[in-house]
């Protein structure tokens, strides 16, 4: 949004529950932004199946009034881009009728066959079955509604149901190539002083919540290996030590604190950073040796591609997600999600062969110049806002 809010033929408007929007590296610029609250919180006595959707309609009702307030404002947009899993889209078209609505349709929730059920060792329940049926009411209810959808990979696109995938294009948001870029002289500090560079052995892990959804409970159940393989290895893990994507855990518990009462790892070797900052992040990226990335079949993370953009040799799940991206010893290394002796196995032996892991790294970053471009994605956006426009 950042590409059209500067641009003078455009108008942009944020409709939001935050206040503020715009971030200190612009990369989520708007030139102007709404706010919206909705009136109450949902009911505490709703049966909890349906909690979610009420909040969503909540959600939708607020921002059918800022929509009516722009309205007398004199400001009609033309397009209507939303997210269709918290309701903002739900009352769209009932105020806006000739604006066109897209939705971005990031992922379509089932109990079988996708992340709920994948990993045994977290079983679900009949009451877990129904839950996730009911949690796509509000995305069906957008689904239906919109004139088109983007979801920002083939995989993701086809997690939705059938009948709606010829509405739904394939488009991804895009990776700013021109900053996340390799830098063989690069250095990143760890709080403690250290300074690692690429002549460093450096082993990443990152994501945005440090929990099982993303294989950090697998992960770290093969630290104690790696260590020992790799005595001169620093091991950088960042992500806030949260649950966003699963069960929920009891208040004060987390699963970085599960993981190191369950094992043993040396504090001066393996740091946990939280969440960083875009550019100490991309910083970091560039120092990696093995950069580890592993996922349920869930959505795909950014951070799989900034680390491919910076040329890092990228050790991945072997699941739907990562393969849309990662050929296996073409531009990355697959493993089994569930194979720990392959994970360490993977991980030695790129630490292990310099020349394999250059020839990784520079196939990773030209898969993602040449697919993941973020001038490419604004182009295909271009094209898709002007054609539904005029459609």
């Amino acid at each position: 949004m950042a590409h059209y809010a500067r641009s003078n033929e455009h108008q942009v408007v944020g409709v939001t529950q935050r206040q503020s929007i715009n971030s200190s590296d612009d990369s989520t610029h708007f030139g102007r932004v709404v706010a919206y609250q909705p009136k109450r919180h949902p009911s505490q006595n709703i049966h909890h199946y349906v909690y979610p959707f009420e909040a969503s309609v909540l959600n939708g009702q607020a921002v059918a009034g800022a929509l009516h307030h722009l309205k007398e404002e004199g400001f009609v947009p033309d397009i209507v881009y939303c997210h269709p899993s918290w309701g903002e889209g739900l009352y769209v078209k009932d105020m806006l009728p000739k604006a066109k609505l897209l939705a971005y349709c990031e992922f379509y929730y089932r109990a079988h066959g996708q992340d709920c059920d994948f990993d045994p060792e977290f079983p679900i329940t009949l009451d877990d079955e129904l839950r996730v049926r009911t949690r796509n009411a509000t995305h069906l209810l957008t689904l239906e509604a919109c004139d088109l959808g983007v979801s920002p990979t083939n995989w993701q696109r086809s997690t939705h149901p059938s009948a709606f995938r010829p509405k739904i294009r394939v488009i991804h948001e895009g990776v700013d190539t021109f900053r996340a870029v390799p830098k063989p002289n690069g250095i990143f500090v760890l709080p403690n002083g250290t300074a690692l560079s690429s002549r460093s052995e450096v082993i990443t892990y990152t994501n945005r919540s440090l929990e099982p959804h993303r294989g950090f409970h697998r992960f770290m159940r093969a630290l104690p290996e790696i260590l020992r393989r790799r005595p001169n290895c620093q091991v950088v893990i960042t992500g806030e030590d949260t649950v966003l994507y699963g069960q929920l855990l009891q208040e004060g518990d987390s699963w970085k604190q599960r993981m190191l009462r369950e094992i043993d790892v040396d504090p001066n070797r393996v740091h946990f950073l939280g969440m960083l900052p875009w550019r100490e992040h991309i910083q970091l990226l560039q120092v990696s040796t093995v950069h580890v990335y592993l996922t349920v079949p869930f959505v795909l993370s950014w951070s799989i591609l900034e680390a491919m953009s910076v040329g890092a040799a990228v050790v991945g799940s072997d699941t739907a997600p990562v393969r849309d991206v990662i050929q296996h010893e073409k531009n990355g290394l697959l493993v089994d999600y569930f194979d720990q002796q392959q994970l360490v196995d993977a991980i030695v032996a790129v630490c292990n062969r310099p020349r394999l892991r250059g020839q990784l790294g520079k196939a990773a970053r030209d898969t993602v110049v040449g697919r993941f471009d973020v001038s490419k994605s604004i182009a295909e956006y271009d094209a898709l806002f002007r054609c539904t426009v005029g459609s």
